[in-house]
């Protein structure tokens, strides 16, 4: 048998694919970085996850209104979020999953937290 990473020869069990961990970390990480596009979207995701824990933190009663520079002090944002909807009056809220916000004039924001639709 030989390591599929250096090519050294193994010893021991029959399903082993790596002579050490270190060969199977450096396996792991180039295939991790092969492909850009995947390393796009777990970056995006990652940023995803990130603002919408600072919107559930902000506003655990599930509506706050609160300065937009307090969101971006810790770190929020605000280029990238999952969906938006848009009401009959003409306002657009910004969706991280299940929070969202609404720009308001002064620099507020007003955080929200959508509510599951009930069919009955």
């Amino acid at each position: 048998m030989k390591c599929r990473q250096c090519g050294a020869a193994m010893y021991g069990r029959a399903d082993r694919k790596f002579c050490s961990d270190q060969c199977r970390a450096r396996a792991g990480n180039l295939k991790k970085h092969k492909d850009a596009g995947e390393q796009l979207m777990v970056q995006v995701n990652k940023i995803l996850r990130q603002n919408r824990l600072l919107l559930q933190r902000t506003s655990p009663e599930g509506k706050t209104t609160l300065k937009r520079s307090v969101l971006e002090l810790a770190g929020f944002d605000f280029r990238y979020f999952t969906n938006l909807f848009r009401t009959q009056k003409g306002n657009t809220y910004y969706f991280c999953y299940d929070y969202g916000y609404l720009l308001l004039d002064d620099e507020k924001v007003l955080i929200v937290n959508r509510q599951p639709y009930m069919r009955t």
